[in-house]
């Protein structure tokens, strides 16, 4: 069985963070482990606390793993601070042979916390984008990164391509915070630009999108599958998990991680 790793915080309402990498992993016939960076007082209204886990101890959960079994995807989340990034890089580093790494750079929550110190930006860019076969902002987190506003199709390819200077590799640029009839993400591989459109779905119910789908990147690659279709793949599987999004709590509730399960069960989704 094909193994992949998310090192990312824990979301106490579970649709985010680590619980939605492992539910993603599942899903997708991948088995999951974890290495928890942080534990957040969440629900689905708003993140109230952080509290970071130690990066020693970070670390341990990575090598530890990797000394264990292979490990043939990572995916990467929340790391709120300089030391965390500089504990995941070591750790990484130390791996003889280093499988694809998905790095979903997480800034600031639905709700607005933030999620990444400010002194830490520069830190993920030095440490982390090197060692990242695939980058995964969205449009906010891609202005941060830049420096700059991106209104338009035209720069998001722009920003795309200087993503991947900073050292990503592979970069998908979300589009879904554009705010036109479709959600349109811009792929590009060093090389060549790929457009993936899907329909714009009407709902509140969108906690730990981006998480699901830089971790349903995460394990189509474990799979052997290559970048362009592993995104293509989870542009629709996170589009269905949307569509079939649980109205669960007061705030924004979650995607549902197994609606397709669901169906061929025969059992009711919602």
């Amino acid at each position: 069985m094909r193994v992949a790793l998310a090192i990312a915080g824990s979301d106490s309402s579970g649709g985010a963070g680590i619980q939605a990498d492992l539910k993603t992993f599942q899903a997708l016939g991948v088995f999951g482990m974890s290495a928890v960076t942080a534990v957040t007082v969440q629900n689905t209204q708003k993140v109230f606390a952080i509290q970071e886990v130690r990066p020693e101890i970070v670390h341990d959960q990575i090598t530890c793993l990797f000394d264990d079994l292979p490990i043939h995807a990572v995916k990467i989340g929340m790391v709120a601070s300089v030391a965390l990034i500089e504990a995941i890089a070591r750790a990484l580093q130390s791996v003889g042979t280093l499988p694809p790494v998905i790095l979903d750079p997480v800034m600031v929550s639905k709700s607005g916390y933030a999620l990444l110190q400010p002194d830490a930006r520069n830190a993920l860019v030095r440490h982390l984008f090197p060692l990242a076969r695939v980058v995964t902002p969205n449009l906010p987190e891609a202005e941060a990164l830049l420096g700059r506003t991106i209104s338009d199709i035209s720069a998001m390819k722009d920003a795309a391509r200087e993503i991947a200077s900073l050292g990503g590799g592979n970069v998908v640029v979300k589009g879904g915070h554009l705010g036109d009839q479709d959600a349109t993400d811009v792929l590009f591989d060093g090389t060549a630009f790929k457009l993936l459109d899907s329909r714009r779905i009407d709902t509140v119910n969108t906690h730990g999108t981006g998480c699901t789908f830089s971790s349903a990147i995460a394990a189509h690659m474990a799979r052997g599958v290559p970048f362009f279709d592993a995104v293509a793949r989870a542009k629709t599987y996170i589009t269905g998990a949307i569509a079939h999004a649980l109205p669960l709590g007061r705030g924004c509730g979650p995607t549902h991680h197994f609606y397709d399960l669901y169906r061929r069960a025969g059992m009711e989704i919602g």
